[in-house]
């Protein structure tokens, strides 16, 4: 199985998308002043054939918005990147950059929301306009059996891609949610910097989430 950058190109957004005018104002003063940043909407990564979806929040300034790939470029991908070697996910040396040698095997990762907002905060109607993409982009999963989802705002996301309902599916670190059409979504908290540097989230936490992940692709 092989990775690519963009294995979902006809669903991802296009470079220049033009849905939301604060998320465009925002890229467009970036392209000025950081003008070799990718700052674009950053498209999914991993294996086109993934069992597992990883939902994370959406691109980091200094992150996928100058790198291009998700989770790649801040201190929350070294986490990510080192636990799905652990768990048999990803191949390859984890360099901090896009044109490192790493290859996700069975798992991809996608985002909420696919351009950077500003102060790491999307408006609702922002996330809203932005999840067509995240439900095309999981429809094209052929082998997806398992979500997990860092964090609330890429849960809400994942429950309602997945038909789910958030009065009976509530967010919690390690909660499982069991969605109408049999796929089982996985909750964790987002492994920023903040919440390893509070404790909120470790590496046993993470661990966690991921060792059941593949007890559940085992049980299917």
């Amino acid at each position: 199985m092989t990775s690519a950058p963009v294995p979902l190109d006809t669903i991802d957004p296009p470079r220049d998308c033009p849905r939301c005018p604060r998320l465009v104002a925002a890229r467009e003063a970036l392209r000025r002043d950081n003008p070799t940043w990718w700052n674009a909407p950053v498209p999914a990564f991993g294996d086109p054939e993934a069992w597992l979806a990883i939902v994370g929040l959406a691109p980091g300034l200094h992150g996928a918005n100058r790198t291009g790939r998700p989770f790649t470029g801040d201190h929350s991908g070294a986490l990510l990147f080192a636990t799905l070697g652990r768990f048999g996910l990803c191949t390859g040396t984890y360099a901090n950059r896009a044109n490192d040698d790493v290859a996700l095997t069975g798992a991809m990762i996608l985002n909420a929301v696919k351009c950077l907002p500003p102060l790491n905060k999307p408006t609702p109607e922002e996330i809203r306009t932005c999840r067509p993409f995240l439900d095309g982009e999981m429809a094209a999963l052929p082998n997806l059996r398992v979500v997990v989802a860092l964090g609330q705002i890429a849960h809400q996301s994942a429950v309602k891609v997945l038909g789910g309902r958030l009065p009976k599916a509530q967010f919690a670190h390690l909660a499982e949610h069991r969605m109408p059409d049999g796929r089982v979504l996985i909750d964790s908290y987002h492994p920023s910097r903040y919440n390893q540097n509070t404790g909120r989230l470790n590496e046993d936490m993470f661990d966690a989430v991921f060792a059941r992940a593949l007890e559940l692709r085992q049980m299917s």
